[in-house]
């Protein structure tokens, strides 16, 4: 999972759901059912999915199994799935 998650957040120049394209200063935000960097619009669409709840539990599960940081913690990878990113 945590497989080179920097290098697909600085470099995502485009969103792989709805191929909208990314500037440097647009945000974007690992995806919490593939880990994949989507636009804003797409994660908004994720959140109102009837499972999105369930699946975030189980990512920030599996991010402090891995991780050891609090999801919250800006040097983890957990917290780019909760809180947008620009390059």
């Amino acid at each position: 999972m945590t497989d080179s998650w920097e290098d697909k957040l600085s470099c995502a120049i485009q969103c792989p759901r709805c191929e909208k394209k990314l500037a440097a200063t647009d945000k974007r935000i690992l995806s919490v059912y593939d880990h994949e960097p989507i636009c804003m619009s797409c994660k908004s669409e994720e959140e109102g999915r009837p499972d999105y709840a369930a699946i975030s539990k189980n990512t920030i599960g599996q991010c402090l199994a891995e991780t050891e940081l609090m999801y919250g913690d800006p040097k983890g990878y957990c917290y780019y799935h909760f809180y947008p990113f620009t390059c």
